[in-house]
């Protein structure tokens, strides 16, 4: 008996203390793109408060188009930083073709990691940006 207590004692001690020590200092979580729904991207965009940033291929843009003004990474993994805004605090969304894929992400992480602040991710991508009716355009570069 006197061993079970001194165990719970233990655990009871030592458990805060290992999950004190993961939130510790020097541990730095990266930083996620932020989600934003098709309604906000839209206000964003008309307002030019955000740059939506494409991170498809030139198939699925020439299939589904591109939301107007929209930068057209040349790939969701391994674009030039220089195709990004200068301006690093800029609102950048990243989008892809739909909520199945991960592009987006992908590219989304690339800028946050590379230091871009105002990052976030439309989940719906472009097949979401249509379904609710938004405007697209034919992509230029592709």
């Amino acid at each position: 008996m006197k061993r079970t207590m001194l165990s719970l004692a233990l655990v009871a001690t030592l458990v805060p203390a290992a999950a004190f020590a993961c939130e510790g200092e020097g541990v730095k979580q990266a930083a996620m793109p932020k989600k934003a729904t098709v309604a906000e991207v839209a206000s964003w965009t008309k307002e030019k408060k955000a740059t939506p940033v494409d991170a498809n291929g030139s198939e699925t843009r020439t299939k589904q188009g591109v939301i107007p003004g929209a930068v057209l990474l040349t790939s969701s993994s391994q674009y030039d930083l220089k195709e990004l805004p200068a301006n690093k605090d800029a609102q950048l969304v990243f989008y892809c073709a739909n909520q199945k894929c991960s592009a987006s992400e992908a590219a989304a992480q690339r800028a946050i990691d590379n230091g871009y602040k105002n990052v976030a991710v439309l989940p719906e991508g472009i097949a979401g940006w249509k379904q609710a009716g938004q405007p697209t355009a034919k992509p230029n570069n592709t």
